[in-house]
């Protein structure tokens, strides 16, 4: 990475603000029900400590757009970290102020203090140049290791690192950005992209980025019923952007003029609802019934889609095949995640619903990558590049 890092930084007896991600889940008696981001910070977090840093940490957790919610208080978190290193962690009143200098001051190396929800204030979303420099105030380094928020223009991941003496890389968004970047780069080949989700619109810029550097791509999840329909084929009621044939069909060109695999479903599981105890048949893609919905890929495009996973060296995922929620809808989304955990292809993950499938399919630890960023992963594999990772410090 051309940025620069924690490990290229002395921090002995200097105060560290480190902007996480810890929008966790929250139970009602405010109990963290998962705390993977939290652990993804752990490296990063436990190097300054051991370097003898003053460790202040920034987060956002929900959306209180711009005021107190002591619901989305970062207490609990605080207390789940502190669990997690074995280490006290305090508890800041707030993000910025007179009461977080005076925190932040009496912290001893190696010492660590949680800041409160910095989207407590609305110069956050906004980044206020005001709020921008009261925390850059706070620290003689800032380090971004929030890649699930590196996509936002905020004043806790770009407004910062602007006034900060020194803006670098925490260790979990370096190995995201090198690892999403050799992708896009230098990926092994045959490299195949697997997308799904709901909308055409959703992933407009991934199609049509990946088209051309693809070998195979697979469409599946309600996205898929664009597609049919700009090739002709009629879908009964399932999802459908009318308005997006257009680009459905300039992506298809585009792939075909590259030489480019593009799969799409030749059969599907339907029903007239997406309920899970809705009556489901399977149709091929020809023969989807007025009326009736495709809530999930069918048993031949799992086994044509598996057969392309099998051969290749590298796999990107992102976005569930069907209504995987739901029971009946699956399985199409678990014969996916179990096909690359089988494939001994460099495979990353991303995106919320991908992650989630490959952890309900019991396959995760054999991923390559799993992305902690949804909509910042998106971006990347756009091709555009993440205002949180330019705001960095370039190497000299």
């Amino acid at each position: 990475m051309r940025k620069m890092s924690i490990a290229d930084l002395h921090l002995k007896g200097k105060r560290v603000l480190i902007r996480v991600d810890f929008n966790v889940p929250l139970n009602e008696k405010q109990e963290v029900t998962d705390d993977t981001r939290i652990r993804a910070a752990l490296p990063t977090i436990r190097h300054a400590m051991g370097q003898g840093a003053k460790v202040l940490l920034v987060s956002h957790l929900g959306r209180p757009k711009g005021k107190v919610v002591p619901a989305m208080s970062l207490g609990p978190v605080a207390l789940r970290l502190s669990q997690l290193l074995g280490a006290p962690v305090r508890m800041a009143p707030d993000c910025i102020g007179d009461a977080v200098t005076a925190a932040a001051a009496g912290l001893q190396p190696g010492q660590v203090l949680m800041l409160e929800n910095c989207r407590f204030h609305a110069g956050d979303e906004k980044n206020d140049e005001g709020m921008s420099r009261a925390l850059a105030e706070l620290c003689d380094v800032f380090v971004n290791d929030a890649f699930g928020a590196a996509h936002r223009a905020h004043a806790s991941t770009v407004g910062v690192a602007k006034f900060a003496p020194v803006a670098a890389a925490g260790f979990l968004m370096a190995k995201e950005v090198e690892v999403l970047g050799r992708v896009l780069t230098d990926p092994a080949r045959p490299f195949v992209a697997v997308l799904g989700g709901a909308k055409v619109s959703d992933k407009i810029g991934v199609l049509k980025n990946l088209a051309t550097k693809v070998t195979a791509l697979l469409v599946g999840g309600g996205m898929a019923y664009t597609f049919l329909k700009a090739q002709g084929m009629e879908v009964g009621a399932s999802l459908l952007e009318a308005d997006k044939l257009a680009v459905a069909r300039t992506v298809l060109d585009k792939a075909r003029a590259k030489g480019v695999t593009f799969l799409l479903p030749m059969d599907h599981v339907i029903a007239e609802r997406a309920e899970a105890t809705a009556a489901t048949r399977v149709a091929d893609s020809t023969a989807i019934p007025a009326g009736w919905m495709g809530l999930d890929i069918g048993p031949k495009a799992r086994q044509a889609f598996a057969t392309v996973i099998r051969g290749a060296r590298t796999i990107v995922w992102n976005g569930p095949m069907g209504v995987f929620e739901l029971a009946p809808f699956r399985e199409g989304t678990f014969a996916v995640a179990r096909a690359i955990a089988a494939s001994g292809a460099t495979s990353i993950v991303g995106g919320g619903d991908s992650v989630a499938a490959v952890t309900q399919a019991g396959v995760a630890d054999k991923m390559t990558h799993i992305s902690t960023g949804g909509g910042a992963s998106v971006e990347f594999l756009e091709g555009i590049e993440l205002p949180g990772v330019a705001a960095l410090t370039d190497k000299p």
